[in-house]
């Protein structure tokens, strides 16, 4: 089913500012592309996974991390390549 809104005294121009700063965020979020870096806390969120758990990973080798000076940053590539589909 689709909604309708129906939007009484308003004139075009009234319309396209109020929704201006909405378009205006919507281009920012699309010029600016994904950073290729993943900190620690990033990782964990994009694979629902703790702390503990991408250790471990890291530790066995299935996820290959890289740093600068006391900074550990995972490539967005190679975490998601690590991701592998479950035969059963």
């Amino acid at each position: 089913m689709e909604s309708q809104i129906f939007l009484n005294g308003i004139t075009l121009e009234q319309l396209a500012e109020a929704l201006q700063p909405l378009l205006q965020l919507q281009q920012q979020e699309q010029v600016q592309p994904e950073s290729d870096l993943l900190t620690r806390s990033e990782v964990c969120q994009l694979l629902s996974i703790n702390f503990t758990t991408l250790w471990k990973h890291t530790k066995s080798g299935k996820l290959l991390s890289s740093g600068i000076g006391n900074r550990v940053f995972y490539s967005r590539k190679q975490v998601l390549e690590a991701v592998k589909p479950i035969n059963h």
